[in-house]
């Protein structure tokens, strides 16, 4: 989504700044692009990590036959899709420190299937399923010894607090099986993320068909659904369009054909899942530039938006690169900051940006994916931002995450933050 100045500007003087701006219209359309890559057949999960909004949920979940589940790893993430009418009996819950606390919560709100990270994981998840007399349906995620794609954030294939060994699989078989409460319906993937090209994610499943294949046969597992994960692309608060996967369809039916014949018969169920690319592509990040200044020759910019509205993933300078770029034409090159007080908080070192003055805005397009809730909201104590949901023109709702400290002994006095 590209926003007009015109319209950033009008709603920056409305709702303030920093602002996110989520459209619809966008995650419709990037979530009817993707089931448009993917077999008929397939299931698609939602990754609510890379946005809890409420209302882009919902959008997501379309109608039956053709909408996202939603994947989670969190009560809190529950609570905003069941919210959002996600039905829990669909949710697939997922984690590698799944607490007693949550898998109650988990299981009393009505969700039955788990990814499984260990033996021990799927035991916290039997005993939770049997105090509250249900069979909890286990995936069992593997972290196979290798990969197929030299590209993109691996996922798979080293040392992980994710996934079962897959050279361990077969001495933990039968102890797996036998955890009460809980019955093995499968395997679940996720080799790696934002992958760089059609032909590395194709790669990327068509190795994973292949070992899922070869560790039913080996082992004699139970396989009626199969989560080969995900890896699917968008420009990360940089213009640019979301990726296309014209092949994918017809490369992914010939290698189920190949592994699994009776996949169109349900036989197992196969499901991907995505995060970014179903609303990466749908937020804009607006910010005012609050200072301008030179230091040694120099630039920096420094607005209000900061790695507390923007950045704890790409602030890690690991997980998502620190390089912003707004959606405007270029004269000159300079540091876009943020307001706080470390030097670590930096949207973009050195990017090309316009012309810019003090109270001028600046769009942040692709912003849609790992924003507010994926920063340092708490840090200094600043208010979140405020976060609008538009369909085209239209202002749809308009919301902002608010903290509050509360006392459990003694008294002190309520704080909003």
């Amino acid at each position: 989504m590209s926003l007009s100045q015109e319209f950033a500007d009008k709603l920056a003087a409305e709702y303030g700044t920093p602002l996110f701006v989520y459209d619809l219209d966008e995650v419709e359309a990037a979530r009817d692009e993707l089931l448009g890559a993917l077999p008929e057949e397939f299931e698609l999960f939602f990754a609510v990590k890379a946005n809890s909004h409420v209302e882009l949920l919902r959008a997501l979940r379309g109608t039956p036959g053709h909408g996202c589940r939603t994947e989670i790893s969190s009560t809190g993430e529950l609570s905003v899709s069941i919210a959002a009418g996600h039905d829990p009996a669909l949710t697939l819950y997922t984690g590698p420190g799944k607490t007693r606390g949550e898998l109650d919560t988990a299981i009393a709100a009505g969700v039955r299937m788990f990814s499984v990270e260990s033996l021990t994981d799927l035991e916290h998840i039997g005993a939770a399923a049997q105090r509250h007399g249900v069979v909890a349906q286990a995936l069992l995620r593997i972290n196979h010894v290798a990969a197929s794609a030299t590209t993109s954030i691996r996922m798979t294939g080293t040392p992980s607090q994710f996934g079962i060994d897959s050279e361990t699989l077969g001495e933990l078989m039968p102890r797996l099986r036998a955890v009460p409460g809980t019955e093995l319906a499968g395997l679940h993937f996720f080799p790696l993320s934002n992958a760089r090209d059609e032909e590395s994610l194709i790669g990327e499943f068509q190795h994973t068909l292949s070992v899922a294949a070869e560790l039913c046969a080996e082992h004699d597992l139970p396989l009626r659904f199969l989560d080969i994960g995900g890896g699917f692309s968008v420009p990360y608060a940089v213009p640019g369009p979301r990726a296309s996967y014209p092949k994918l369809r017809a490369e992914l039916a010939a290698a189920l054909d190949v592994h699994f014949p009776d996949w169109r018969e349900g036989s197992p169920r196969i499901a991907c899942e995505s995060g970014r690319y179903l609303v990466g592509a749908s937020g804009t990040l607006i910010t005012r530039v609050v200072n301008i200044k030179e230091s040694r020759g120099r630039g920096f910019v420094i607005a209000d938006a900061g790695i507390n509205t923007f950045g704890g993933m790409s602030g890690l300078g690991r997980l998502l690169p620190v390089a912003v770029q707004p959606d405007t034409e270029a004269t000159h090159r300079a540091s876009l900051v943020g307001p706080l007080c470390t030097p670590g908080d930096v949207l973009g070192r050195e990017i090309a940006l316009p012309d810019l003055e003090i109270g001028d805005t600046v769009a942040i397009p692709n912003a849609g994916a790992y924003g507010p809730t994926a920063s340092l909201l708490m840090f200094l104590g600043r208010p979140a931002p405020t976060e609008v949901v538009i369909r085209g023109t239209e202002v749809l709702s308009v919301s902002r995450i608010e903290h509050e400290r509360t006392w459990s002994v003694g008294e002190g006095p309520r704080v909003r933050m």
